[in-house]
């Protein structure tokens, strides 16, 4: 069962952002910065580097699902 996104605040390169993860996605986000050694910004200052023309959330959605996968 799938809950529905809720908001979280991001700074970005010090341009303040929000993006709509489902609490899931977001425990798992929040657990793979603090795996890594690095603040939830700095992470997702490196996810939203690399995404191209995907929207944030959907990069970070994407970002946990490789890791998971790599972890396997």
């Amino acid at each position: 069962m799938t809950t529905r996104p809720e908001k979280h605040s991001l700074t970005l390169q010090g341009h303040r952002t929000s993006v709509s993860l489902e609490p899931e996605f977001w425990a798992a986000f929040t657990k793979a910065a603090k795996e890594d050694g690095k603040a939830i910004n700095e992470l997702a200052v490196e996810i939203d580097e690399a995404r191209g023309d995907v929207g944030l959330a959907s990069a970070i959605r994407v970002w946990i699902l490789k890791r998971l996968q790599s972890d396997a």
